[in-house]
């Protein structure tokens, strides 16, 4: 049975996982790369970026898990883009270029439809309009019995946690302040949603965290 997990989800230690003014320009927010500092360093992120480099260690094992069995994925729009409301057109294809890291069906949330888009590697994204039922809907049967990944952003994941609908939640937290920003707890109560800690250890640059939906 296909379960949803939100993995690699960076946090600060005051709880934001992106900084404040996202724009085209600064996709992750100011200081918002900083959250991200320790999967930049790893193997897998450069080999991503068609590098033969980059640090094996425990933050890089947790990164290639979190890729391991995941058949399809979900992510909000501010992941697929900086447009708002109305598509003008179909030539925003995304922050990744012509081949998207993903290599399956991505299921984009979205109040605004569009025709899906077939990327090279694999990838297809399809614009989803009914919400975020509906999004695990597709995914799950896409996902044909594997997993499906939630992507983000914060706003995504955090109506799949208040819908009490993610099964494991991967946490890299990060060893700074923020300030200011997108807070991924603010208002939620994770215990009354039925959430607890099962795991923790220690990477080279991020300490890993995982929840999961008690049964």
């Amino acid at each position: 049975m296909s379960k949803l997990r939100v993995q690699s989800f960076s946090v600060s230690l005051d709880g934001y996982s992106a900084g404040p003014d996202q724009s085209l320009d600064n996709p992750l927010g100011i200081r918002g790369p900083e959250l991200m500092d320790w999967f930049f360093h790893t193997r897998l992120w450069r080999r991503m970026q068609g590098e033969n480099e980059g640090e094996t260690g425990i933050d890089n094992d947790i990164a290639e898990q979190g890729f391991s069995g995941i058949g399809a994925w979900i992510i909000g729009r501010n992941m697929f883009g900086p447009i708002r409301g109305p598509w003008p057109d179909e030539s925003w294809r995304g922050w990744w270029g012509d081949e998207p890291p993903y290599h399956t069906h991505v299921f984009v949330l979205t109040h605004h439809p569009r025709a899906p888009l077939k990327m090279a590697g694999g990838t297809e994204f399809h614009f989803v309009t009914e919400g975020i039922h509906a999004a695990l809907e597709q995914a799950v049967a896409a996902a044909d019995g594997r997993d499906v990944r939630l992507g983000g952003g914060v706003s995504t994941v955090r109506q799949y946690l208040q819908a009490g609908l993610i099964d494991e939640l991967h946490l890299a937290i990060r060893p700074i302040l923020l300030g200011s920003g997108e807070n991924l707890w603010n208002g939620l109560d994770l215990h009354a949603l039925g959430y607890e800690c099962t795991k923790y250890l220690a990477g080279e640059r991020a300490t890993h965290v995982f929840l999961s939906k008690r049964v």
